[in-house]
């Protein structure tokens, strides 16, 4: 079968497209915006990209068009293929009739970490010979690929099929399916977590996102597991509605039945009900990081791995590309590349990188609202709560309908705000000092600003 995926580009789609591939069909794709590590992976596989989303790609006769939620009415491609009448279908759809049938789905949930998580939960089941099928909004770097199939020759009855892993993301499935997009997923072993506000311009509330959560819940199996983070009061409401499953819970107090952890973030020993299961000794940091861990290692319990086994599996974790990645050092200086965008992302980001440092060293926080909730500034007021602890912060203002200058005024000094990128870095180098470390946070390409300031430091 020949698809033509509309929005390839995206880490979402273009797993999409390497799973078909992967799978034997033909696949093309097109897109308006191309930035690595997803550009990369797709040509490397041989996917055929087409800048833009001009009407003569009808012209290829795919079997089906696959679009992704970057997609609107009034896209030429888009309105082409109405009239024309051609077949057409979600991302999230197609998975879910093509590769996710038969296999026991693991999703994995969340405001924040999902793509960590993810991560983390694939690499404990490699480890462990299970031979997952995955699919990451990202690419972690245990496997260098952000999606495949895995071992797909077994019985295919639900309860026995191999395990695939998917970062279940409640954003809006398309223009034509609003619903979010892991309630296509079907998974018997599901994470939830955290639970915050965002996603401001399809999500009015909270309320509506719990909602969305609820959804997810409700198509997990009697027979299945919700790995649950006790600490979030989001998520409690979401189980009150009604929950049909099995419940293990992580971030537990004391001997409380579920997951905790004992010790610092990079070392840590695992607890369940109170009794020592495992030890995790490895190089990330933040307890955000701690108690994704957690949740990865409860998930993992349910297809039959041990907390021990996926202890040290996780010493072995390289994490994910965008995840606190070195791009490189110039004159004692170092720049980090993160995929923070969210307020509390950010700001657990930040904190982790101040724990591994030495007292005394500068923080120079570097970031872009670029998330649709961000342009909105619907969470503008907690930008200077989630830079906290930076010593200098630097804001790239272009695009927005706000004013960064008002939004962060209480930082004083501590911040400066640029419109263009070319701008941000000159003011960045101004301030640079040796043993600084520069983390750049964008769920984009920032326009290249990491590369940037490592030429321009130079």
């Amino acid at each position: 079968m020949h698809i033509h995926i509309l929005g390839i580009c995206g880490t979402f789609m273009g797993g999409v497209a390497a799973l078909a591939r992967e799978a034997g069909h033909r696949v093309t794709g097109c897109d308006a915006g191309v930035y690595p590590p997803m550009s990369d992976q797709l040509r490397a596989l041989g996917i055929d990209l087409i800048e833009g989303y001009g009407v003569d790609q009808i012209d290829l006769k795919p079997d089906l068009f696959v679009i992704g939620n970057v997609v609107s009415r009034g896209n030429p491609l888009m309105e082409a293929i109405l009239d024309a009448g051609l077949p057409y279908t979600s991302g999230p759809q197609w998975l879910s009739e093509n590769v996710l049938q038969g296999r026991h789905v693991l999703a994995v949930a969340g405001t924040h970490g999902k793509t960590t998580t993810t991560s983390m939960l694939t690499w404990i089941l490699e480890f462990a010979g299970k031979q997952p099928g995955f699919l990451v909004g990202g690419v972690p770097q245990n496997f260098g690929v952000s999606a495949r199939l895995g071992d797909i020759a077994a019985d295919t009855r639900p309860a026995s099929g191999h395990p695939f892993v998917i970062e279940a993301d409640e954003y809006d499935t398309a223009f034509f399916d609003k619903r979010s997009k892991f309630v296509h997923y079907r998974p018997r072993t599901a994470i939830l977590n955290n639970l915050e506000f965002d996603h401001a311009d399809i999500f009015a509330d909270l309320a509506a996102i719990e909602t969305q959560f609820h959804h997810l819940v409700r198509t997990v199996p009697g027979t299945g597991r919700l790995v649950a983070n006790a600490r979030e009061e989001s998520l409690d409401r979401v189980l009150a509605r009604g929950c049909w499953s099995d419940v293990a819970r992580f971030g537990v107090r004391g001997d409380t039945p579920g997951f905790r952890a004992r010790g610092e973030p990079h070392s840590f020993d695992v607890l369940k009900a109170g009794v020592l299961v495992g030890r995790v000794e490895w190089a990330l940091q933040g307890e955000h990081n701690q108690m994704n861990a957690l949740a990865a290692i409860a998930a993992a319990e349910h297809v039959g791995v041990t907390p021990q086994q996926a202890c040290e599996a996780l010493g072995q974790f390289a994490n994910v590309k965008r995840r606190m990645e070195v791009k490189g050092e110039v004159k004692g200086i170092t720049v980090y590349d993160d995929f923070a965008h969210h307020p509390t992302a950010i700001r657990t980001t930040v904190d982790g990188l101040r724990r591994k440092l030495a007292p005394g060293t500068r923080i120079l926080a570097v970031f872009e609202p670029r998330s649709n909730t961000m342009k909105l500034g619907t969470m503008k007021a907690l930008l200077p709560w989630s830079l906290e602890e930076a010593d200098l912060a630097f804001c790239h203002s272009g695009g927005l309908g706000w004013d960064a200058n008002e939004a962060l005024v209480e930082m004083g000094d501590r911040v400066i705000v640029a419109d263009t990128i070319d701008s941000l870095v000159a003011k960045v180098v101004k301030h640079a000092k040796p043993g600084d470390q520069i983390l750049c946070m964008s769920n984009g390409g920032f326009g290249g600003v990491h590369d940037k300031l490592l030429k321009a430091l130079a």
